[in-house]
Formats: structure tokens, C-alpha cells, sequence
């Protein structure tokens, strides 16, 4: 395995602006080591762009000469000026730029968002993909919260690393769907101290530098917020819906509603509102208590007059799956708990087929 020292030095040999070292020049804010593949970000001047997305190239193929170097994934990053801030696209308006090829197969792609953590997204994403399997669809799941993966642990593939082929990560797979996340690239219990851009960066190359294939949908577990990182997936991959998924009381509404508004924003239609955690079943006696309130989400829905699409409940066997790595779609396909997320799927699934496909804007990824 390659250690950081390694990898600065094939570093010095390539040449940046003014043709110094790129070490030397201060280009270098970040390496990454894991495993065998190398995580580098560079830092420079925004008006420089052209320049610096080539010099990435040069990166990526010195660093890749280092015994032991499986792949190279380089972000590029930068300050940005004052100037630039209002040669910024209008709200809404995705800037104009080249296509994803890795995506032109996946003829949905949905993102699972909330507007705060904590509310179970994750899980509601897995059980999501898996559900839409269960109906016959091909699909993946994207797990594109860079600062707290969970797709490893819930799919129960913890430690196992994507192969690389053609210079492309292979998801891995489980339960039939295909997975990709940054947890499969980095140490559980590394940090991810990235700024705003890198982390834009680095959910473009897990997306685009993926060999997908075709799916019939691509389910995007997208980090918790309404942020730089949320509108730019979302003016940036063509979404062909959103599913939000808020617990019933009123502080998540309040930011589940944001989640809303902002997809609206950018114009991505809205396939409904998942209230999460809706009751608490007693494991002993069977009772039901409302511990989060109920029906929130349902009065929301109603009041933005988008779909609401269910309730899940706060249930044991719901969490210890999703922890054992092996979520309850999969685990108990005909228990009533599957039920429920299957009938989710088929909502979203008829939706999905209702629907004019969107338009792909013209995006990058590097």
C-alpha cells in the first residue's frame, strides 16, 4: 500500500502554473490514503479553471505510477473571488457544461432528501431501493452523504472495497442492488474535513466514475440540509423526482418544507412526503404511542399539495436490521414492515412512470 510520502513525491513531478512543482506551488491542499486508492484535492485560482482541470489529469496519472495505487480520485477546489459570486447562474439555472456519460443508462434518478438529520432518510433510502427491486427493477443506490456514509453499514458490506475497471469503481453489490458510496473508499472512522466544493467534487466522480450499467432507477441517499450541496445535485443531475422524509413534529416539518421549497426551486417534481418514525409499536404489549407526534406529514403534504406517500413506524425490528446490515425489505420480504416500504416503492414507481422524463442538463464532473 502506498504511504503520503509516496505519493508527494510523484507529486513533484508535475508541473503547474508558471511551470513549478505543484508541491512547491502550494497546489496541494489534501491527500487521502485508503487502501489502494488516493484521494488528492488542489487548490488554485478560480479564473484558472481551464488550466487546472488539465493539470488534474496530470495528477491522476502520476499519482497512479506509485506501486500499490488502484485509483486516483482528484478535487479541485478554490476561494472564490468576490467578482465571481455575481457572475453566478440565476437561482434554478444550471451552469452549461458536459455531460455525465456513466448516467445516460439510469432511466430514473430519485433523490431521498430531508431537510434536517436524524429522521431516518438512510434507512428509508435503502428500504426504497430495495423495494423498487422487489418490484423488478434494476437499481442502484447512491449514497451521497460525504460526511456520514451509511450505505456500507446497511448494506452490510462494511470493509469491502469496489474494484476498478477501465478506470471506472465497480459498485458493489447486495440484496440486488448495486451500491456506491464514499464509505467504501475511506476508513470508517476517518473524518472528511472537506470544504463545500470538494465535497461537490468528489458525489460527481461517485456518480459519474461509476460503472452503473443500466438501471431502471438510481436512488441518491442525498446528505441531510437544504445547502451548496443539495442545490447543486440538484441543478446538476438530471432528477427525474424527489422524495422528502421528515418525522411528524413540527421542528423537522418546519425543515422538511425547506427540503420542498427547494427542490421546487430548481423545478424538480416532487414524488411525495414519507412521514418516518409515525408511531412507536410496543414490542411486549402491541400498544401504539405517537411518540413524535402523528399525521404531521400528511397535513403538509395536503397544505403543498404534493403526494404523501406513508407512514413508518418507529419499530425495533426496523432499527436492528438496518444495523445488522441487512434491512428489512431483504431480511423479511412478507413481514408487515416490508409492506410498507414496497407499497412506498410502488407509489414512487408509478409516479416515475407517469411522468415525462427530464430533460439531462448539461453538467461535468471534474
Amino acid at each position: 500500500m502506498a504511504d503520503e510520502a509516496e505519493i508527494l513525491k510523484a507529486l513533484e513531478s508535475v508541473s503547474g502554473p508558471g511551470g513549478k512543482s505543484i508541491v512547491a506551488a502550494g497546489l496541494v491542499s489534501g491527500i487521502n490514503v485508503s487502501g489502494g486508492k488516493v484521494f488528492i484535492s488542489l487548490t488554485g485560482d478560480p479564473a484558472r479553471a481551464k488550466e487546472l482541470e488539465v493539470l488534474a489529469v496530470a495528477v491522476e496519472g502520476a499519482v497512479k505510477t506509485v506501486p500499490g495505487v488502484e485509483a486516483a480520485i482528484v478535487t479541485l477546489t478554490a476561494e472564490k473571488a468576490p467578482a465571481a459570486a455575481a457572475a453566478a447562474p440565476p437561482p434554478g439555472q444550471a451552469p452549461q457544461r458536459r455531460p455525465i456519460a456513466a448516467i445516460e443508462k439510469i432511466k430514473y434518478i430519485v433523490a431521498v432528501s430531508s431537510g434536517k438529520g436524524g429522521v431516518g432518510k438512510s434507512t428509508t433510502s435503502a428500504n426504497l431501493a430495495l423495494g423498487l427491486a422487489a418490484l423488478g427493477w434494476r437499481v442502484g443506490l447512491l449514497d451521497a452523504d460525504i460526511f456520514g456514509p451509511s450505505a456500507p453499514r446497511l448494506f452490510g458490506l462494511g470493509g469491502k472495497k469496489p474494484d476498478v475497471v477501465d478506470n471506472r469503481l465497480v459498485p458493489l453489490e447486495a440484496y440486488g442492488v448495486k451500491v456506491m458510496s464514499i464509505g467504501f473508499l475511506v476508513d470508517e472512522d476517518v473524518p472528511m474535513i472537506w470544504r463545500g466544493p470538494m465535497v461537490v467534487q468528489a458525489l460527481g466522480q461517485l456518480l459519474g466514475e461509476v460503472a452503473w450499467g443500466e438501471l431502471d432507477a438510481l436512488v441518491v441517499d442525498m446528505p441531510p440540509g437544504t445547502g451548496d450541496v443539495q442545490l447543486t445535485m440538484a441543478q446538476q443531475v438530471p432528477l427525474a423526482g424527489a422524495v422528502v422524509v421528515s418525522t411528524p413534529q413540527d421542528l423537522a416539518l418546519i425543515d422538511a418544507r425547506r427540503g420542498v421549497a427547494m427542490f421546487q426551486r430548481v423545478e424538480t417534481p416532487i414524488l411525495g412526503i414519507v412521514e418516518n418514525m409515525s408511531y412507536f409499536l410496543c414490542p411486549h404489549c402491541g400498544g401504539r404511542t405517537d411518540i413524535f407526534s402523528h399525521g404531521g406529514a400528511r397535513q403538509d403534504a395536503e397544505a403543498l399539495g404534493v403526494p404523501f406517500l406513508g407512514e413508518v413506524p418507529l419499530d425495533l425490528a426496523i432499527r436492528q436490521t438496518s444495523d445488522a446490515g441487512t434491512p428489512v425489505v431483504a431480511s423479511d420480504p412478507q413481514g408487515k414492515f416490508a409492506a410498507i416500504y414496497i407499497e412506498l416503492a410502488e407509489k414512487v414507481k408509478a409516479a416515475l412512470e407517469t411522468r415525462t422524463r427530464r430533460a439531462p442538463p448539461k453538467i461535468v464532473i471534474g
